[in-house]
């Protein structure tokens, strides 16, 4: 779901237009499980489907996967990708929603394809994607193969990544939502997509801006977040929304007074004080190692193309574009082209 910050963030004219060419050299921590999700739900055939190989099996996780992946290490962007652990047990109600909610658009879907309303499908589509065991172990081997490193998370794989770029270990968290603000990360870009027909820009989010701007600590931020909902009470109150949980945190000071006052009514059966500690320490792993490895380049095309029946000519050139890139590294050349990248 991700804390609906959003429209907040765009009122005071937050996040700056970067160029790829600024991330070179830079490790980004990559939230894996929203960024599979967009591209499950964005990377779909004219009739709202997802791609399939000739078995049936979903690959659209692993065409954006690949060509992200590969369009970042061309251009000497360094992505490190963090997984989830077990989920939270307070998260529990929220995945229970989800699972709904993704149960009935997946009927939903199914009824528009019958009837060949394709762009109705397309919206129930993208509501209902599922990650299983496939699409999770498929993403890792391909990026085991491409020598990309893969952190796992005790729960959240936000606050995971915003615990590395708080250490100094990455410089951003890269993902769909603003989270890892929650959890403390000083850097989040979002619209990382390494698109080659739409030229938009990464747009990056500095957490000392959104404070200074909004004139509240990191502790506030998080209690404005746990009013509007969270992750962990996804109902959040009624009738609360940015601008209303800004005005109530700025007047009583802190989720604390709130509670304390019963200003307002909880609608989920948890300790929203309870809430506010995960988000101001997190459980994180701090065994992880980041180290990037020569791809595996016959490893690669033997499991998009023989295995998956991806176009080896297509494959190829993206995996050619990474050896050029780590061969000037290699000799010191490092110096890339962006003409050349938005150009293919």
């Amino acid at each position: 779901m991700g804390v609906r910050i959003g429209p907040l963030l765009k009122e005071i004219g937050l996040g700056q237009e970067i160029d790829y060419v600024y991330l070179e050299g830079k490790i980004i921590a990559i939230d894996a499980l929203p960024t599979l999700y967009e591209m499950l739900t964005t990377i779909r055939d004219n009739k709202g489907k997802p791609l399939r190989d000739s078995r049936g099996r979903v690959t659209s996780h692993l065409v954006g996967l690949f060509n992200r992946t590969c369009r970042m290490l061309a251009l000497g962007i360094k992505p490190v990708f963090v997984f989830d652990g077990p989920p939270h047990p307070l998260k529990s109600k929220t995945l229970e929603i989800r699972q709904q909610r993704k149960m009935i658009a997946k009927e939903k879907m199914e009824k528009a394809i019958l009837v060949g309303d394709y762009a109705e499908a397309k919206k129930y589509a993208k509501q209902s994607v599922v990650i299983d065991e496939h699409i999770l172990a498929s993403s890792v081997k391909l990026l085991e193969l491409l020598g990309v490193p893969i952190v796992k998370a005790v729960h959240d794989g936000e606050a995971q990544a915003a615990y590395m770029v708080k250490k100094g270990d990455a410089f951003a968290v890269s993902s769909p939502d603003y989270d890892s603000f929650l959890f403390g990360s000083p850097r989040v870009i979002r619209n990382l997509k390494m698109s080659l027909q739409k030229k938009e820009k990464p747009v990056l989010y500095e957490l000392n801006d959104l404070l200074k701007a909004l004139k509240l600590t990191q502790e506030q931020l998080v209690d404005m977040a746990i009013l509007i909902g969270t992750d962990y009470n996804p109902e959040g109150i009624e009738g609360i929304g940015p601008k209303k949980a800004f005005e109530l945190i700025k007047k009583y000071g802190s989720l604390e007074n709130i509670v304390e006052k019963r200003i307002v009514k909880f609608k989920d059966p948890v300790d929203p004080l309870e809430i506010k500690n995960i988000f101001l320490n997190p459980e994180v792993n701090d065994e992880y190692r980041i180290e990037f490895n020569e791809p595996d380049y016959n490893g690669v095309v033997s499991l998009l193309v023989d295995e998956f029946d991806f176009n080896r000519d297509r494959v190829e050139k993206e995996l050619n574009d990474v050896k050029r890139r780590l061969e000037r590294e290699k000799k010191g050349g490092i110096q890339t082209s962006l003409d050349r990248f938005f150009s293919s």
